[in-house]
């Protein structure tokens, strides 16, 4: 990956890495632990690339 990367390029990363938070603990709580991840926040930077 290039070291100078465009200015869209960064902020999709930077929407990208605030998705990757865990669910809050009163979600959690308020569905008993079915709720635990959102879908997006199983990404993982070596398994799946974001659609860029």
């Amino acid at each position: 990956m290039a070291r100078n990367k465009h200015l869209a390029y960064k902020l999709r990363l930077s929407k990208a890495g605030k998705a990757k938070k865990s669910v809050p603990a009163w979600i959690i709580a308020k569905t008993r632990g079915k709720v635990r991840w959102s879908p997006k926040s199983r990404r993982n930077w070596r398994n799946r690339k974001l659609r860029l």
